[in-house]
Formats: C-alpha cells, structure tokens, sequence
C-alpha cells in the first residue's frame, strides 16, 4: 500500500510540475514489430527458418548485373549506384524477416520499446555492434544518419522521415524517435531498417556527391575491389562482430562476394552459359523456355528451377507520362491502352507463358481486379465522386483482349473513338489535335533490346491509327538520369508489390512525389484520392482495413489509366551453378542467395529444391 501512494504521490508531482512520465506498460521491449498483428517468431529465436545455421561459411559468389554504375551510394538522388553496399556493409537496427508481410527482428538494435498506438520508439543498441574501423556503433550515428537522410537522401527517406517530430539520444546505446501525430503504423519499422553511417567517418558535405569510395560499415562484408562501371567485389570481417545473431545464422555464407556488370543483356546471359558467374534469375520467357540447351545445363554444371511466387506480382508496363501535354486526357492513356495486342505479343514473342498486368497488386488479396468494393472502400472513396469509374469500381473492368492477329479492327476503332473525344482528328494517315492542327508524336525511351522489341511492336499499334511514336535507345547513364527528371513520355518499368505496401506507395502516386525529381512518380500521377488512400492504408490498425484501403487505391490508380499493362511471370525462373548448397525452405518473397553457401570440395549439395526439368523444355500452352 504504501509502495502504491508512493508511485501516486509521484504522478501527482510530476503533473503538477509538468513533467511527462512514461508509462512502464507501455514501453515493452520488444525483440519485433509486426506491419499487422505479433511476430511469427518469439523471443529467443535461434535463427530465421529461411537459413541453415549449419551451411558452412566459405568460398566465393559471383554475381551479375546488367548496367553499370558511377557511384558507391545508393542513399541520394545523383548517380547511378547498386544496392551492394547497403546490402553486405551497412547494417539497420532491424532486418526484414523474407518469410512474413512485414517484420523485422533486432540486429544493432537488441530491442524496441513502442507503445500500441505508434505514436514514438525507443531502439536499445546492441553495445557489441562495431564499425569495421573498429569504433563503436552509437546512438549518436543513428541520429547522424536520420538527420543527413532526413535532408540529403533520396525521396523516400525525406517523406518518411519529415513526419518523425524529434529524435533523442537518452544514452549510447538507446535513441528514442517522437512520432506523435503521424498518423503512420509503418514509420517505425522503416526507422528500424535505415541503414546506419558513421558519424566520425562520414562528411554531410560531401554525402551528396558521387563517390567510389565505399563508406565504413557496421555489416558482414568490406569491399576490397572497384572497378567502376566493370566490377565490385566483397570479402568477408573476420572480426564481424554480429556473425552468430539469431538473424545472421546460416545467411552471408561466402567469404567473397563479387558483382560483374554488362552492358546489354545477352553479352550478360553469354556469360552465364561459359560459367563466368553462378546464380541467375530470368525474367525472359522466351529464353527460360528455348535458351537453357547448352552444354553447361545439358551436362549437370547449372541445374535451373521454377519456384512458385507467392507474393503479389507489381504493375509492369508502359508508363504515360501525364506530365507530357499529349499524354495529360487520360482519354488518350486508354486510347492508347487499346493499341497494345498481348495476345499476339505473348503468343509470338514469350510462347504464351506470361500473365496479363491486371492491377498493381495482382494475384493477391490486395488486387482490386474482378472484386466489388467493399463497403470500408466505398466509404474511403466517397469523399472523391468520380476518382474510380464504375466497371472498376464494381470489378468489371478487364485489360483489353485483342483477337490476337496484330491488328484488331474493333480496339483500333474504340481508341479512336476516344481520340476524338479528346479532340484527335485523322488528317490521311496522320492523328492531328484538330484545335492546333499539331500531330500526335510520342517518344519511347528504352536502354535494353528487350525493352525495344516492345516498343516498337507498340509503336506498330500505334502506327495503324495515325500516331508516330519514335524509339529512342540510350545508354544507362542518360536513361536513369533522364528517368531522374522525368524527360520521357514513355518508358517501360516495372513497380514490384509485396505483402505489406507501405510508405513506398508515397513515393510512387502522391502528389509531392510527381513534383519531386528522382521519385518513383514516373506516371505523374496528382490525385488527392491516392493521397488519401496512402494515407489511410498507413494508419490502418487491422489487416482487413489495410486491404480495403489498398484496394481502393489499386482502383484510383487503374481508373487513371497511367500505364498500359503488360505481363508478369507466373514462377521464380532461377538457374545456378550446381556445386552450390541451398536451405530446404524458400522464404515467401523467394530465393534468395545470401542464404545459399558453396560445400566443401567433394560434399554434394542440398535437394531441397525438386530440379526436375523436362516440364520446363517445352514451350508452354
């Protein structure tokens, strides 16, 4: 009794001098944070079932990417920079969990303190957690880090991290973020996953500049070789200081990483086939089914796999530039929508193994495509009559289907139909703006042949109803920097979906990202539904308020018809040197090669995965 009135006697003091007291209950420390719900895995863990905390540490991973790249930091809008380095040598408070929609568990951060309404977060700092220069990792360098981000970082970082209201470093290994008035259940998790700089290594001046020099890390790997533009190679701390965390366990098995870059995409599959790097994901249909006879394959060096994918599949396809005057009625977008054949495209150039794009979502519960709105979304959506046209609304709406000969006469006549609504008139061979007389022309820009075989097949759709759309092929540099500033009226890209779309959404369909260079906003999308419903799918507290607010936005963004669909995979195509070992599960978001490891000589490899090819040999029907 008299250890209650004392606890009461201090509230009392506290109120009256105006002092904040937190509550003990409302700060549990906790080894997650869950999107939605608890963690899938307790307290104590001994390591993610994704991994084998057995697979032996050695030897070394070549990998590959199309492209090339001018600079070491991926964390600013200037240069072009893989994700190697926030990947292998920095480090983030948590790590995602690949096998649950959003979850991280601890890595730097032992813990975090966070009450049920999100409105802040307390991350206690691992005090074993090291630099690879030795000095130790504070909470001094996570508020460095949010603060130069906050300011210098790409536009994700500044949106997300513009409504955290004050950060305070309580002691060296506990920093503590104010997120009251957000309003976002996902910012704390996106906290947790910031990768962390050096405060006593890392100069804010020259953060915002191109660099080949790789910055001092906290993670698993140094590198130790650039060759700009031709190659990035890794090799393993021996002194790691976070080797046998239960998230770390059986992942970063090999001592030596390295990233081969080429130019165009079949120099890079070439090298593949004579062995010159060992892991492969394919995303061409045409060679998954026809390509992989080669000798390597044939004799057992590269076994290959199909997997299934179970997450929800993004929207692929030509984005309209709604910035561009020609592309701004989004009468001419679905007009233009019309023009491109998938039937014919899928039959005669992928064998018919690709799905249409149906949504942003697709093959989720997420999709809003052939579903009725719910009333939670018709309840988000009554504030914007019209946002979402009613076939969309009602889960009516489809692609359009084509009769597959390359020139259907019935799609050409309703895009025309459309065009002249929008004030397009047909002046002999020529679509013309029957006010200012000026021809409809369009630009393409493409930076692979895979890209161009598209568009100009796109362009031939294009052609039969009297617009003139130019291909224009360019290198990688001029691409991403003209992507950067949004100097296109098309390109092709694609936007990947997972289980648990969040605060990257702001970046891709909000109206402060169409105004920002370097955004994901290439469409130009200015909506204040999609704003909302950004909004309201971040302050959802239950998964059945997340899908309704993430359905409702799939259909905003379908209405404006910002991009014409194309296709996506129906598997994970993967193909790798046979040597490699492999955990038995495959994580939901897929395989993954930091959880692989190269067996000592003369061991033989995990079966895990059924490489049984002959269903892979034959075009699909």
């Amino acid at each position: 009794m008299s250890f209650f009135l004392g606890r009461l006697a201090v509230w009392a003091l506290a109120l009256f001098l105006g002092i904040t007291v937190r509550s003990p209950a409302a700060e549990i420390a906790r080894h997650g944070i869950a999107m939605h719900g608890e963690p899938a895995l307790p307290a104590g863990f001994d390591h993610l079932p994704y991994a084998d905390p057995h697979a032996p540490r050695r030897g070394r991973i070549t990998l590959a990417q199309q492209g090339t790249f001018d600079s070491l930091n991926p964390l600013i809008v200037i240069g072009v920079a893989p994700d190697v380095v926030p990947r292998y040598v920095l480090q983030s408070l948590m790590v995602r969990s690949l096998d649950e929609p959003f979850t991280v568990y601890g890595l730097v951060a032992r813990s975090a303190e966070m009450p049920e309404d999100r409105s802040f977060i307390t991350f206690n700092l691992d005090p074993r957690a090291r630099f690879s220069d030795d000095a130790p990792l504070t909470a001094e360098d996570v508020r460095f880090t949010f603060e130069l981000l906050r300011e210098h970082g790409k536009p994700f970082y500044r949106s997300s991290f513009a409504s955290v209201r004050g950060v305070e470093v309580e002691n060296p290994h506990r920093i503590r973020f104010d997120l009251s008035g957000s309003g976002d259940r996902e910012l704390p998790l996106i906290i947790a996953m910031m990768p962390i700089l050096p405060a006593h290594a890392t100069d804010p001046e020259m953060f915002t500049r191109t660099t080949f020099t790789a910055p001092i890390g906290s993670g698993p790997y140094v590198v130790s070789e650039v060759r700009p533009g031709e190659r990035i190679a890794l090799t393993r701390r021996p002194d790691y200081w976070g080797s046998d965390l239960p998230v770390h366990r059986g992942i970063f098995n090999f001592d030596e990483i390295r990233y081969d870059f080429y130019r165009d995409e079949n120099t890079l599959f070439e090298a593949f086939k004579v062995g010159l790097y060992d892991f492969r994901l394919e995303n061409d249909p045409g060679r998954w089914v026809t390509g992989y006879d080669f000798p390597a394959v044939l004799d057992g060096r590269i076994r290959r796999d199909s997997l299934p994918i179970r997450t929800p599949q993004g929207m692929n396809g030509f984005v309209l530039n709604a910035r561009r005057p020609a592309l701004a009625d989004v009468r001419v977008r679905e007009a233009l929508g019309m023009l491109f054949d998938f039937d014919w495209v899928n039959r005669n150039l992928y064998h018919g193994v690709m799905r249409r794009s149906t949504s942003f979502f697709a093959g989720s519960e997420l999709s809003a495509y052939g579903v009725p709105a719910d009333d939670e979304e018709r309840a988000l959506l009554a504030p914007f009559p019209g946002a979402v046209r009613e076939d969309i609304l009602e889960g009516r709406w489809s692609p359009p289907s084509s009769d597959g000969s390359g020139r259907d006469r019935e799609l050409a006549r309703s895009a025309l139909d459309l065009l002249s609504a929008a004030g397009y008139v047909l002046d002999g061979a020529t679509l013309r703006n029957q006010d200012t007389g000026e021809a409809l022309s369009l630009e393409f820009l493409v930076n692979s042949r895979q890209q161009e075989r598209l568009a100009l097949n796109f362009a031939h759709g294009l052609r039969r109803v009297g617009i003139d759309l130019r291909v224009r092929p360019v290198d990688d540099v001029q691409f991403w920097r003209r992507l950067g500033r949004f100097e296109f009226d098309i390109i092709q890209w694609t936007w990947p979906a997972s289980p648990s779309p969040g605060n990257e959404q702001r970046n891709r369909w909000s109206s402060t990202a169409a105004l920002r260079d370097g955004s994901l906003n290439f469409a130009g999308v200015q909506s204040p539904a999609a704003d909302r419903l950004i909004d309201a799918l971040l302050e959802a507290a239950s998964r059945n308020k997340f899908v309704s607010a993430v359905r409702a936005l799939d259909r905003v963004l379908l209405s404006g018809f910002h991009v014409v669909p194309l296709f996506y995979r129906p598997e994970q195509w993967v193909a790798f040197d046979a040597t490699l070992g492999q955990p038995e599960t495959v994580p939901l978001f897929g395989a993954n090669i930091d959880t692989w490891w190269r067996p000592p000589s003369g061991q033989g490899t995990s079966a895990a995965i059924d490489h049984s090819d002959h269903r892979l040999q034959e075009p699909r029907q």
